[in-house]
């Protein structure tokens, strides 16, 4: 998508003001509580998923590094150790920056932008006890109600949820976020797409040959498969079907996902923005049925909604949401 100046154009019209309804001050006094985040047992769930990529990952590299180390490379034991050590990026503020403009595709609010989100921003923090100067603000060009939470300090929201939510439902979202970097969510998430980044692409690269194989003579092909067949079952037999894992990984990861999303809905009714985030996503509801309404009158495709995509589905889908947000608001939390 275009991505606007980092300072944000002069000419385009201020945002309105937070309206309809308020968002009251929290009372007494801040406190930052001595402990900000942590990892809950879905990011760690995440993490224990993806550890079969890293290790796929980590022998990719390590065969690479061993191979330049013989064509008079540098010593393969340096390039391993950089690479185990560059998830560390994912808490580096520049590059952090670079991955939110690049990767995510955001920009820095305008100061009419950031003069309605930082009031509210603060005032959730304050609610949760962290320091809200411990994140950085972003926007997303984008006409949805979203916002998003991503590497260490990353807190995204579009641009149509600055305009359009009244300052307590932008709260609620943000709130959301707040949750998945408080809960560990974001962290683990970029830290496992970095570590089983190698793994992925030496298993695209598998299948494109895979692909090909047709053009190999069949008495080859025959042998080639044999061979990784017999490899495949030996593997699986030695580690007791653990080597299969990561074919069931997306799916499992799945719904670790649709579960952090509860999670982080929770987060934001424990400070009290349930009935904020219900309204959000009863308005959210309406706009998508809408618009598969005039899809089919249209006679335009429909998205995949079958048993499948359902258990790929990183988001649990909205009546699963506000049925456990209308149980938070109800216990009072």
């Amino acid at each position: 998508m275009p991505i606007s100046s980092e300072h944000g154009n002069p000419a385009e019209p201020e945002p309105p003001p937070p309206h309809d309804e308020g968002l009251p001050p929290r009372p007494g006094r801040i406190v930052i509580a001595a402990r900000q985040r942590g990892a809950d047992g879905t990011a760690l769930g995440h993490l224990a998923l993806h550890l079969p990529h890293a290790c796929a990952s980590l022998a990719v590299v390590c065969g690479a590094a061993h191979l330049l180390d013989r064509l008079g490379g540098p010593p393969w034991w340096i390039i391993c150790g950089t690479w185990v050590l560059s998830g560390g990026l994912v808490f580096h503020r520049p590059c952090e920056r670079i991955l939110a403009r690049r990767l995510f595709g955001l920009r820095h609010p305008t100061p009419d932008e950031d003069r309605v989100l930082r009031p509210v921003w603060r005032e959730v923090t304050a609610r949760a006890g962290v320091n809200s100067a411990a994140y950085h603000l972003w926007v997303e060009d984008s006409d949805g109600v979203n916002a998003m939470a991503a590497a260490g300090h990353i807190i995204g929201v579009t641009r149509h949820s600055l305009r359009h939510l009244p300052a307590a439902q932008l709260a609620g979202v943000l709130a959301h976020e707040l949750g998945h970097h408080t809960r560990g969510h974001s962290w683990t998430s970029l830290l496992t797409f970095w570590y089983a980044l190698p793994g992925r692409l030496t298993w695209r690269l598998l299948r494109v040959l895979a692909s090909r194989v047709d053009r190999i003579p069949v008495g080859i092909a025959a042998v080639l498969i044999g061979l990784v067949g017999a490899a495949t079952v030996a593997l699986a037999t030695a580690t007791y079907g653990l080597v299969l894992l990561p074919f069931l990984t997306p799916y499992l990861a799945a719904a670790v996902s649709r579960r952090a999303e509860l999670r982080a809905d929770e987060h934001a009714a424990h400070l009290g923005f349930a009935s904020q985030l219900i309204t959000v996503l009863h308005e959210e509801h309406e706009r998508e049925e809408a618009a598969r309404a005039r899809a089919a009158a249209l006679d335009l495709p429909a998205k995949d909604e079958g048993v499948v995509a359902r258990l790929l589905d990183s988001h649990p889908d909205v009546h699963t949401r506000l049925h456990h947000l209308r149980a938070h608001s109800k216990s009072g939390r």
